[in-house]
């Protein structure tokens, strides 16, 4: 065999199906795709739901959509806010101050006898 033909011909034990080059895109996809969903884990700051310590998210704080998912026992649940500010009836407990620091006190009232 000249020198030429040996780097054309198939070799004996190479696998000449034309199928094994898509079956290594494939693996290559999904590489990509699991370090594209760390990438995103990493970058929405949510690691803790990677590992198994209990972990507590609050989406959107203080706004009408906001969202509390909480991580216990390797169980994730999910609660969304009615979308409507607190009603019901209640009574007043104290009053909370905002500092000119963005620090809040909150001051009780005394009860009454009530």
């Amino acid at each position: 065999m000249s020198r030429q033909n040996r780097y054309l011909a198939p070799r004996e034990n190479e696998d000449t199906d034309p199928m094994s080059s898509l079956v290594n895109l494939f693996d290559a996809a999904m590489v990509f795709a699991v370090a594209l969903m760390v990438a995103f884990a990493i970058q929405s700051r949510m690691t803790e739901f990677l590992t198994s310590e209990d972990a507590t998210f609050v989406k959107n704080a203080g706004k009408k959509d906001m969202e509390i998912i909480v991580k216990k026992n390797n169980r994730i649940t999910r609660y969304k806010s009615d979308k409507s500010s607190g009603s019901g009836k209640g009574r007043r407990v104290g009053i909370a101050y905002q500092l000119e620091s963005g620090e809040v006190i909150y001051v009780p009232e005394k009860d009454n006898g009530k």
